[in-house]
C-alpha cells in the first residue's frame, strides 16, 4: 500500500541476528575454514599475505588473549594505523576478548589524537610505525604524558612480540553478549569536535551483513576493501559485509587506482565500496580500458554526492550494478539503501528504503509531529543498529536520542509513498534568509550539474539584513575557471531569485573529515575571520 504519513519499516529478510562479531567469524569457519578470508592487497605482489578462515579465526583468538593478559572486558584499546591485516585481527580479537576498540583516523595529528585517546579513556594504543609522511609513533610517544589512563603503546613493528605474550593466559575467552559495546568511532565532525559512537555488536555485525546482502554480493565472493578501516566504511560495510556472507577480502593498503584495478583483476573481484571520488578515479586511469573487470557484480557508494551522470557512467564502464548507502556512524552507519534493481533516477536522487529491521520517520523540526509524505523535515530512525550513546557524554547522547529510542539524525529529507528518501540537506547546514528556509542541496545538484563545476559547498553566511545569505564555494572542473557571472545567470534560471548565491568563491581545496565529506562550519568559520576573498 502506498504510505500517506512518512513512517516506513524495512523488510523482514534477511533477519536480524541476536550475533556478535566473533559469532559471525565462527559461522563462517563451520561452513568454509578452509575459504580465503583476508589477502593483503600490498601493491609489492610478493608481499601478499594470505590467510583462510580457519588461519583468520586462530588469529583474532590469539589476540584475544594476548589482550586477556592486560585488559577486561569492557576496557578501550584504540588503534591508529592504515589498512593493514593486523589492524583486521584487531578488530576481531577485540571481539572476542570483549574489549572496546576506538578508532583512529591515521592522518590526525597530535592534538587530534591526544582528544581522542583521553575522551575515550583508552588504555592502549596499538599504532604504525608511520604512514603518508606522519610520524605516528614518534606522535603517540609525544602526546604519551597528556593521556593519564593510557598505559601502553604497541607499535604493529612489534606485533610478533605482542601475540606471543598471549601465550602466558590460561583462562578460557569471555561469553561475549550481542548488545555489549564493541567500538568507539568518532563521528566526521562535519559541524565540529568529533563525539564517540558507542556501537554494539549486534548493530555492526547485522548492519555490515544486511548491507553486503543488499548490495548484492554472494557467498564465496571477493570483496576488495580500500574503504579506511577507522571507517565504518572500511571496517563495517566492507569488512563485515564480506565476512557476513562468506566472502574474501582484499584489504588495499592505500587507496590507488592502478592497484585497484590489478587487485579486481588478478584476484577476481566480485564486489567492491567506494567514495564517488575513488569510482572515478578507477574509470580515468590509464589502465581502465585494458583491465579485465568482467567478475565484478556489485558496486557501492556513499558519503557524497552522486549525480545520475555518474551513476549511469559507472554502471556502463564497471559493469555492474550500483547501489548506494545512506546512515552515519550513529547507526552502525547504514539506515536506507538502494537496491540494485532501482532505476538510474532512484539511485541518483533518492537513498531507497529502509534496510532489514530498520524504522525511519520524517518529522517536523519544530513539534516532532510525523510529517505527511513529500514534505521536508528531520530523518529519524530506531532499531537494532542505533548506537548505545555517545561515550561519556549523556547530555549530547539525549540530545541524539529520544525517549522512544528515535535516533534524530540532523539530515533533512522526503519520504514519498514507497518508502524511498530524499536527502534536502543537513539540519544545521539549512539556510534561514529572511525567514525563507533554503536547503543547501538543491542548489548544490544544480551547480555540481554545470560543466565547469567539479566539486561545490553551499553555505549560509552572517548577515545583519537578512540573518544569512547564501555562499557558493567551487572547485572549477579540469579545463575550467569558476565564471560568477556565467553561473548567477545559470542559478536564475532554474531557481527563485532569494535562493541564488549572493557571495562566490573559488576553492583549490576543501576542508575535509576523514570520511570525505566537505566541513561547511570550517568555511564559514574561514569566511567569518575574513580569510576568503569573494570572486
Amino acid at each position: 500500500m502506498a504510505l500517506t504519513q512518512s513512517h516506513v519499516v524495512g523488510p523482514d529478510l534477511p533477519p536480524v541476528r541476536d550475533s556478535t562479531l566473533g559469532q559471525l567469524l565462527r559461522d563462517v569457519v563451520a561452513e568454509a575454514p578452509d575459504r580465503p578470508a583476508l589477502i593483503a592487497g600490498t601493491p609489492d605482489p610478493a608481499n601478499r599475505r594470505s590467510w583462510t578462515y580457519a588461519e583468520f579465526l586462530e588469529a583474532s583468538e590469539q589476540v584475544a588473549r594476548a589482550l586477556l593478559t592486560r585488559f577486561s572486558p569492557g576496557d578501550r584499546v584504540a588503534v591508529w594505523a592504515h589498512n593493514i591485516p593486523e589492524w583486521l585481527m584487531l578488530e576481531f580479537g577485540c571481539a572476542l576478548s570483549g574489549v572496546v576498540l576506538v578508532t583512529v583516523n591515521p592522518a590526525y595529528v597530535a592534538s587530534e589524537l591526544e582528544y581522542v585517546l583521553t575522551q575515550s579513556r583508552s588504555q592502549a594504543l596499538f599504532v604504525a610505525h608511520d604512514f603518508r609522511g606522519n610520524p605516528m609513533l614518534a606522535t603517540a610517544q609525544e602526546v604519551h604524558p597528556n593521556c593519564p589512563e593510557l598505559t601502553e603503546i604497541v607499535c604493529f613493528d612489534d606485533w610478533d612480540d605482542f601475540i606471543a605474550s598471549g601465550e602466558s593466559f590460561e583462562g578460557s575467552l569471555p561469553d561475549v553478549q550481542p548488545h555489549d559495546p564493541i567500538m568507539i568511532q568518532y563521528t566526521s565532525g562535519t559541524t565540529g569536535f568529533p563525539k564517540g559512537a558507542y556501537l554494539k555488536h549486534i548493530g555492526l555485525a547485522n548492519n555490515g551483513a544486511h548491507t553486503g546482502e543488499r548490495m548484492g554480493i554472494q557467498p564465496g565472493g571477493v570483496m576488495v576493501v580500500p574503504m579506511p578501516l577507522f571507517h565504518t566504511g572500511g571496517s563495517v560495510c566492507c569488512t563485515l559485509g564480506a565476512v557476513g556472507n562468506a566472502c574474501t577480502m582484499v584489504l588495499v593498503e592505500a587507496f590507488e587506482p592502478g592497484l585497484m584495478l590489478e587487485l579486481v583483476e588478478t584476484y577476481k573481484g566480485t564486489a567492491m565500496l567506494g567514495v564517488p571520488t575513488m569510482l572515478v578515479a578507477l574509470t580515468e586511469h590509464p589502465a581502465f580500458e585494458t583491465a579485465d573487470l568482467s567478475t565484478l557484480g556489485a558496486i557501492c557508494s556513499g558519503g557524497s554526492l552522486v549525480p545520475a551522470p555518474l551513476v549511469r557512467m559507472l554502471e556502463e564502464k564497471l559493469g555492474a550494478p550500483f547501489t548506494i548507502v545512506f546512515g552515519q556512524t550513529e547507526c552502525s552507519p547504514v539506515a536506507s539503501m538502494t537496491q540494485p534493481s532501482d532505476s538510474i533516477e532512484d539511485k541518483a536522487g533518492t537513498i531507497g528504503p529502509p534496510m532489514p529491521g530498520v524504522e525511519i520517520k520524517i518529522v517536523d523540526t519544530e513539534t516532532g509531529e510525523t510529517l505527511p509524505v513529500g514534505e521536508v523535515g528531520e530523518y529519524c530512525t530506531r532499531g537494532y543498529h542505533v548506537m548505545k550513546g555517545y561515550f561519556e557524554m549523556p547530555d549530547k547522547t539525549a540530545e541524539a536520542i529520544d525517549e522512544d529510542g528515535w535516533l534524530h539524525t540532523g539530515d533533512l529529507c522526503a519520504m514519498d509513498e514507497r518508502g524511498y528518501c530524499t536527502v534536502e540537506g543537513r539540519l544545521k547546514d539549512m539556510i534561514i534568509r529572511g525567514g525563507e528556509n533554503i536547503y543547501p542541496r538543491e542548489l548544490e545538484d544544480l551547480l555540481f550539474a554545470h560543466e565547469s563545476v567539479s566539486g561545490v559547498a553551499v553555505v549560509g553566511l552572517p548577515d545583519d539584513k537578512w540573518g544569512e545569505t547564501v555562499g557558493a564555494f567551487l572547485s572549477p572542473a579540469p579545463g575550467h575557471e569558476i565564471d560568477k557571472n556565467e553561473l548567477f545567470s545559470y542559478m536564475r534560471e532554474n531557481l527563485a531569485p532569494h535562493k541564488t548565491p549572493k557571495q562566490w568563491f573559488a576553492v583549490e581545496e576543501f576542508p575535509m573529515t576523514g570520511s570525505g565529506k566537505i566541513q561547511k562550519f570550517k568555511l564559514r568559520e574561514d569566511w567569518v575571520a575574513g580569510k576568503w576573498t569573494e570572486l
